[in-house]
């Protein structure tokens, strides 16, 4: 596959033959980039004082040194490629071992010298891309899993042990207690960290070919499925429970036998990924009503992980407040501050929401506190302030500081029964009278 454009780059051609020197140059400003050329060590290490290259071509042979050698030193500065002649190439292979990301061999047509730039670049994308994704995940995690309240500390080591394993592991937990970034911590602390993490979110909707893929001619165009995308890594199905009868048989088979068959096939394809599920759901009663596959369950429900609702770790909240004020992604060059009365209320409050309710409050805070430093509980809306709030233990009361419209009046509502649920839509249809599918297809929408 021919790797897409690349975007214009700095790049330091080090070649001590002055004509290959200058058709290079010339070759890569032709491709729209930066070239500029040195005939030696000293003069590369000269112009790197001046000029910052994203890449660097170096012939094996120079004047005052020879590739291998001179290869160490310039990889401190950027990515380095080997330019080699035809009785090199060994030599040229055991730089790539070395550190080089890519070499060339003599004579370079524009064709060739186009195609390796798209490799190099292509996979220094996807690299920055990994540690962004691994960055990112890393944060979810520090938040999530904060604290030193016992049942943290035992879900930190718990998390720890399983990670070690290839065992599918099943998250039992509220919505919104982050049984997603425990899930990501899990796979970034095992031997498959460096693979892809692949999250499937569970609905009715799901097909075999979503899952696992489909061939030409099974009534469906060629596609990759979500398993095939996972390669050797971690697949997270996210709220099981909503998983289709139909499909829970395949995904056992991953689980027991390492493959699935894509759709249109009569042949099955290895798949060795590693699966995390995880449940807000009561999946045992399901089970036994006939809704989930009893040995689905048992195969998963072997290596069972408890995330705690926030409410069991109050002691852990005043610091998840603090990092998600640290951590936040606006108004990053204004100082705020939790003052006791506001820690308090936020430790006495339920929070049926869980950590999603808690990021919530605390972004609402620093947009309701506006030039004040300190956010108050009336900020965060804990202090009957906010706009959808519950009234005593059945009643509903809704506030608004407008008159809201019907579609402002069904998504708070649909909220507010969603927080009193934790998150449990097949309760939340059962309260409307509307089926589960339609009560997806709303939120969906809503989303």
């Amino acid at each position: 596959m021919t790797p897409p454009p690349v975007a214009p780059r700095p790049i330091l051609v080090v070649e001590d033959d002055r004509t290959l020197n200058r058709l290079l140059c010339d070759q890569l400003a032709e491709l729209g980039h930066d070239a500029r050329g040195a005939r030696s060590r000293a003069e590369a290490l000269e112009m790197l004082g001046y000029f910052a290259p994203a890449l660097a071509i170096l012939d094996m042979r120079l004047p005052d040194t020879d590739g291998m050698t001179f290869l160490p030193e310039l990889r401190e500065f950027c990515p380095v490629v080997i330019l080699t002649a035809f009785g090199s190439i060994d030599q040229a292979v055991r730089a790539v071992k070395a550190g080089a990301v890519e070499y060339m061999v003599k004579p370079v047509s524009p064709d060739s010298l186009e195609l390796a730039l798209g490799r190099v670049f292509e996979t220094a994308a996807l690299r920055r891309d990994l540690a962004f994704w691994q960055a990112k995940a890393q944060r979810a995690d520090q938040m999530t899993l904060t604290g030193d309240s016992p049942v943290m500390v035992e879900l930190r080591r718990m998390i720890g042990l399983v990670a070690a394993s290839d065992a599918p592991v099943l998250l039992r937990g509220e919505a919104g207690t982050g049984k997603t970034a425990v899930a990501e911590a899990i796979h970034m602390q095992s031997p498959r960290a460096n693979a892809r993490f692949v999250t499937i979110d569970c609905d009715p909707e799901l097909s075999a070919a979503d899952l696992f893929g489909s061939l030409p001619g099974s009534g469906t165009p060629r596609r990759e499925g979500l398993f095939a995308a996972a390669e050797a890594g971690t697949v997270f199905l996210n709220e099981i429970e909503k998983l289709p009868l139909t499909l829970q048989a395949p995904v056992l088979r991953v689980m027991e036998q390492g493959c699935y068959r894509p759709q249109g096939s009569v042949m099955s394809l290895p798949c060795p990924v590693r699966l995390i599920a995880a449940t807000a759901a009561d999946l045992e009663g399901a089970a036994r009503e006939g809704r989930f596959r009893p040995e689905l369950f048992y195969r998963l429900s072997a290596l069972s992980l408890a995330v705690p609702a926030l409410r069991e770790r109050a002691q852990d909240i005043p610091t998840l407040a603090e990092f998600l004020l640290e951590n936040r992604s606006f108004q990053r060059g204004v100082d705020k501050v939790l003052p006791r009365e506001t820690r308090t209320a936020l430790q006495s409050y339920d929070w049926p929401g869980n950590i999603r309710e808690l990021r919530n409050a605390i972004e609402r805070g620093l947009i309701m506190s506006a030039g004040r430093a300190e956010i108050l509980p009336a900020d965060v809306g804990l202090a009957g302030q906010t706009g959808v709030q519950a009234a005593g233990s059945n009643g509903i009361l809704l506030r608004f500081a407008a008159p809201p419209t019907l579609e402002e009046m069904r998504d708070a509502y649909l909220q507010l029964l969603l927080d009193r649920f934790g998150g449990n839509r097949q309760k939340l249809a059962e309260t409307l009278g509307i089926s589960e599918r339609n009560t997806y297809r709303i939120l969906r929408k809503i989303n």
